[in-house]
């Protein structure tokens, strides 16, 4: 859905560190929707990043030794994934579009 309203410079830039360093965003005082709206998506992207990387952690005892490749490729492809997703949230931003994320873009934790 693209907003109607163009957002300004300070939105974009805060819509932009809420996907590199999601809290910066929430440290701001004056929120318009646009931000709250991206902020999201960062936090969620960032939660979804650390989750994978501990269940990647909890993973490679259970593989063992002979499975260390498949979990260095596992890992390495799982953190593509990621990079790609915050690519597309700061490509979202500087379009001014509000698209969720795929797969993770239907979770909501700020509001």
């Amino acid at each position: 859905m693209e907003n109607t309203t163009q957002p300004l410079d300070h939105d974009k830039t805060m819509g932009i560190l809420a996907y590199i360093i999601f809290f910066v965003p929430l440290l701001v005082g004056n929120r318009t929707p646009f931000i709250t709206y991206h902020t999201n998506q960062g936090t969620v992207l960032f939660i979804f990043a650390v989750a994978g990387q501990i269940a990647l952690s909890i993973l490679g005892p259970m593989i063992g030794s002979f499975g260390f490749g498949l979990l260095a490729v596992l890992s390495g492809v799982f953190n593509l994934f990621v990079l790609a997703l915050m690519i597309l949230g700061i490509i979202n931003v500087t379009k001014n579009e509000t698209k969720p994320l795929p797969i993770i873009g239907g979770f909501s934790i700020i509001k």
